[in-house]
């Protein structure tokens, strides 16, 4: 399935039914007087997240979304049918913005969530509603209200407890795949991933969620590369896993990359909680990982841990690292603990 997480759709909700101007006509019944119903009223659009979706690829083939109009009344008292509304589902995590991009009108975190976009209009009045004792034959009746329509941007920002950052190649899809039992993409040249991939990560007992996105470089704010827009995914981690590439020339200059560009993409980001690592360190001597270490840690100023994810040293070190700064709460014990806890029964 293609990964999407941005989508422009147009949605309309449907308009109230007309009132309805009639009069019994009956043989045998004198002054039979107004028996004209009220319209139907227009069905409304909402959203809802559902379970089973990551993506929001199902509205790259549909765009345009409008719920059904209310039905006009009718003679005899009849009130015409509501329209249907209509339902968006979407995966967890989804922002809906307005048509500029600026305003979040939701945001829909959890499964079941239900938020109504556009209200059906309301129907109009038949000439029975106007009947009065000065007025014993009303011909007049009101109009349905009008249809809702607008635009909005649907946005998936992943629901995971950690995330991934790094530069192209830093070792952050080989991370994922050692922890868990996603299968990235992995090869030697920049840019392997293209787009966000999720993992569930093990440690102690306990389970939570690892990000990974597409690396960053330098410019990547102002669109070079794959841009930043993929930031939007580690937004609701907890904690920040930075990976650096310890064969790299210039460790700290790459370091410095990616706090400039977490920087400049959201400050509230860029003050996360964070684990910086230097990867890799299996392709590295001792004297190097000391020099480069050393180096990391005062321009930093804070300490830098060690790892590499393809010899999975120092995994464990670092995974605990990254519970310690998620919420109790948010962690999921393991399938083999949840077994031993509650064995099975017939």
């Amino acid at each position: 399935m293609k990964f999407l997480d941005l989508a422009k759709v147009y949605i309309r909700s449907g308009a109230g039914g007309s009132g309805c101007v009639s009069f019994r006509r009956e043989k045998f019944i004198e002054y039979g007087g107004p028996d004209g119903g009220d319209g139907g009223r227009g069905g409304d659009v909402w959203i809802e997240v559902v379970d089973g979706l990551n993506t929001l690829i199902d509205f790259r083939y549909q765009q345009h979304f409008f719920a059904k109009n209310g039905q006009p009344g009718m003679g005899r008292q009849r009130t015409g049918k509501d329209g249907d509304d209509i339902i968006l589902r979407v995966p967890a995590g989804t922002e809906v913005l307005d048509e500029e991009m600026e305003t979040v009108i939701a945001d829909l975190t959890e499964v079941g969530q239900r938020v109504r976009l556009a209200k059906g209009g309301n129907g109009g009045f038949g000439n029975l509603h106007f009947k009065s004792a000065t007025n014993q034959a009303p011909r007049r009746a009101n109009p349905g209200q009008e249809a809702v329509e607008r635009t909005i941007w649907l946005r998936l920002k992943l629901i995971a407890d950690a995330g991934l950052l790094g530069m192209p190649n830093a070792g952050k899809s080989t991370f994922l795949a050692a922890t868990s039992n996603a299968r990235p993409k992995i090869a030697d040249y920049p840019f392997t991933t293209l787009h966000p991939n999720l993992g569930v990560v093990g440690v102690d007992g306990v389970e939570f969620v690892v990000a990974d996105i597409p690396g960053l470089i330098e410019g990547a704010s102002e669109g070079r590369g794959l841009g930043d827009l993929f930031l939007g995914h580690i937004e609701r981690c907890a904690v920040l896993l930075h990976l650096i590439d310890g064969t790299a020339e210039d460790v700290v200059a790459d370091c410095n990359t990616i706090l400039t560009e977490l920087e400049a993409y959201s400050d509230v980001l860029f003050h996360k909680p964070r684990v910086t690592v230097l990867n890799k360190i299996d392709a590295l001597t001792d004297a190097e990982i000391a020099e480069k270490r050393d180096a990391l840690q005062q321009a930093i100023g804070a300490k830098v841990w060690l790892m590499s994810g393809v010899a999975k040293t120092g995994v464990t070190e670092v995974l605990r690292l990254l519970r310690s700064n998620i919420d109790e709460t948010k962690l999921r014990q393991t399938q083999k603990d949840m077994k031993d806890e509650e064995p099975w029964r017939p």
